[in-house]
């Protein structure tokens, strides 16, 4: 892939933020997610890239979503496969609290695992820690290997989950071994980054989430350093055989890092849409918008933190053609 495209992703993820900022706190989440969508698409159409979605807000029948199989960019460049969630945390940005992001990520065509929309079960570290976890061992042992790894106690340990009744038995285990947990009501894509900084102050994720969400969040890891590993959770008939045509007939199966992305190239774009542990959230002044993202690519390892401050008065649509 080329190294620039770095750059050019993040104009993405910064149009999809702006454009959905604008309905934070307003109640309306199919708005905010339709905003981030299309300037998301207008932005994505300037990209020298020849990109198909294999991770996307649904099928071709539900657009105006970026949907699966949907071909992005100007049609020139490299072949990739891209995974996109045009605002992660709806319900964020209507409710106006914490961690909704805009984010995509990219590889080489064929390297994303094509995660059907069904729930996973997740654990996901920071570099400290890889090699270290296993999902299928009880929630004490995976706390004291992250506890040993990052050379602290049980206690000092801060474990991330969503906040929903299908995790009230780990939420028990987590407590009776001693450490502390953030609850999160949406945006475990953000959750399972935060992973991997320790200002975050973030130790380990568990429980179970969207399958492409997880894909996502394993760019980000693996450009990180770090370690994400799932299992897909079918609820019923129909999702037993989006696995099977996946080529997944052990359901039971863990999947690892170079199952979920593949090769030793990825690009990881996020932009803030609103504040979190990690990243601002999007203000508003006048003509002017100000963005906070982070692009990472795991070939060179890079991590950028980047500051926009955008004029809405010369780049209203937020896309200047070339």
């Amino acid at each position: 892939m080329e190294r620039s495209l770095s750059m050019e992703l993040v104009r993405v993820t910064e149009a999809a933020a702006l454009a959905s900022a604008r309905w934070m706190g307003r109640g309306k989440k199919d708005e905010a997610d339709d905003a981030a969508t299309t300037a998301m698409r207008n932005v994505f159409d300037t990209v020298p890239m020849k990109g198909t979605v294999v991770i996307g807000e649904g099928e071709m029948d539900e657009a105006p979503m970026l949907y699966i199989g949907e071909k992005l960019g100007t049609g020139y460049g490299p072949r990739v496969d891209v995974a996109v969630d045009p605002l992660e945390g709806t319900n964020i940005v209507a409710s106006g609290t914490w961690n909704a992001l805009a984010v995509l990520a990219i590889a080489d065509h064929g390297n994303l695992l094509h995660a059907p929309d069904m729930y996973m079960d997740k654990i996901a570290v920071g570099r400290e820690s890889v090699g270290k976890i296993d999902i299928n061992a009880p929630v004490i042992d995976n706390l004291r290997a992250v506890a040993e790894a990052k050379n602290k106690n049980i206690e000092d340990l801060v474990a991330v989950i969503l906040d929903r009744p299908r995790h009230e038995q780990i939420i028990q285990d987590i407590r009776e071994a001693g450490a502390r947990i953030k609850l999160i009501s949406d945006g475990d894509v953000a959750a399972a980054i935060n992973t991997a900084f320790d200002d975050t102050g973030v130790d380990i994720l568990f429980g179970s989430g969207g399958a492409p969400e997880g894909v996502i969040a394993a760019v980000a890891l693996k450009c990180l350093g770090g370690e994400l590993q799932g299992k897909l959770l079918p609820q019923n008939d129909e999702e037993l055989e989006r696995c099977k045509r996946m080529g997944i007939d052990d359901v039971n199966r863990v999947l690892y890092m170079d199952d979920l992305v593949k090769g030793d190239d990825a690009i990881f774009a996020a932009t803030g849409v609103t504040d979190g542990e990690l990243l601002k959230g999007v203000r508003f002044d006048g003509s002017t918008g100000t963005t906070q993202s982070v692009v990472m690519r795991a070939k060179s390892g890079t991590v950028r933190f980047i500051d926009g401050r955008h004029s809405l008065k010369k780049k209203p649509d937020l896309v200047i053609k070339p």
